[in-house]
């Protein structure tokens, strides 16, 4: 099976699922750093990290997946992140977005702490804004909610950093310390909250029989 990663960052996706199930993957990141330690993880695999803007890809995959690229994109370019998923989707192939949404729809930046130290110009899309951009391209065969499990997630994160702290302070410093835990935190507290939710879509192409797409 041929996939390609959209928003790639490290690797780990490409590694996994090359390791596992044996995948083609293709990974596309505009960080070069990315591209050279995920190659190096992906050593021996057959899975590859390039340095590339998404919306020059080209060729066909069975598999189209985006892992935390959609908060990035920009809500004036759904549209346009919908049609490199579609000239890129095979006609028997599925796409799968994972991203953090917004309950309400919104044509503004993420809040502007967030904003200046840990996402510049990120940008949660709302379901509407999604499913405007999917509308006659897309059939949409499943949407699954998890945000209550990102809570516990992100507090795990808080105590392995805490953990781990006293061997990172001479590296980091307090000021990194007082920023990663707030935000840590602050973002556990927005989806305890119920403020901010993780979507899993899948989508396929008109025409394609309904995949198997929920075990759970």
């Amino acid at each position: 099976m041929t996939v390609l990663d959209l928003g790639c960052g490290w690797g780990s996706f490409a590694q996994y699922a090359a390791e596992n199930y044996g995948a083609e993957v293709t990974g596309l990141t505009i960080s070069k750093d990315q591209v050279e330690l995920g190659n190096q993880r992906c050593t021996g695999l057959p899975a590859e990290l390039q340095f590339q803007d998404y919306r020059s890809v080209s060729g066909t995959y069975d598999r189209v997946v985006s892992i935390g690229l959609l908060e990035h994109v920009g809500y004036k370019n759904y549209g346009e992140y919908m049609d490199v998923v579609k000239r890129s989707l095979k006609d028997d192939g599925i796409g799968f977005i994972h991203c953090i949404g917004n309950s309400n729809s919104s044509s503004s930046s993420t809040n502007a702490w967030t904003n200046k130290y840990i996402f510049p110009n990120s940008m949660l899309p709302s379901l509407s804004q999604i499913s405007r951009a999917m509308e006659g391209q897309f059939v949409l065969e499943d949407l699954h909610n998890i945000g209550e499990h990102y809570d516990p997630t992100l507090m795990a994160w808080y105590r392995n950093f805490e953990a781990a702290w006293p061997e990172l302070r001479e590296k980091y410093g307090d000021r990194f310390y007082r920023m990663w835990r707030f935000y840590l935190l602050s973002s556990a507290g927005g989806f305890r909250g119920r403020n901010i939710q993780l979507w899993q879509i899948v989508f396929t192409k008109r025409g394609r029989p309904q995949p198997e797409c929920r075990f759970s």
